[in-house]
């Protein structure tokens, strides 16, 4: 269920809280970005939480939905906001998200209809990222900044 769509119609383009979800995928020390359809620009790999899953799995699904990889979290690089997000067709959106560091289990790059290109860069090669949350997250992943994954934070089945 998309259910960003789902409540959207009931909306309109109203400024909302949005929670996000993404990672730093990294690979022999080169971080993979991805050049966004929506508007042609660099951010990482992360989408908007569904109903009933967690920041955990939302950051796992959405890497896998936007680039083929499947990963494993490693560490919580923080939680960050971008105040004033909208999308090109209108929408907005207070969004928190919450990114983390993940290393690839399998698979190989592979865009989807959300991505232009998908590119691994070095932090000298980094192009000018998207949002300001994305941002902060890099710059605390190049701090070296890793906090642990809490299993409070996991859902309990």
């Amino acid at each position: 269920m998309d259910y960003i769509k789902s409540i959207r119609p009931q909306l309109g383009h109203q400024k909302i809280i949005l929670n996000c979800a993404g990672a730093v995928v990294c690979r022999e020390g080169r971080i993979l970005l991805q050049r966004r359809s929506d508007n042609a620009a660099w951010g990482l790999p992360g989408g908007i939480l569904e109903l009933d899953e967690t920041y955990e799995e939302a950051a796992i699904r959405e890497v896998r939905e936007e680039t083929g990889l499947t990963v494993r979290l490693t560490a919580l690089l923080g939680i960050y906001h971008n105040y004033d997000m909208m999308w090109p067709n209108g929408d907005r959106a207070h969004t928190i998200a919450a990114y983390y560091t993940a290393e690839i289990l399998s698979g190989e790059p592979r865009i989807d209809e959300e991505s232009l290109e998908l590119r691994f860069f070095s932090r000298e090669e980094l192009p000018e990222l998207c949002f300001p949350d994305h941002r902060l997250a890099v710059e605390a992943y190049f701090r070296g900044v890793r906090l642990p994954l809490l299993p409070e934070n996991r859902r309990e089945d």
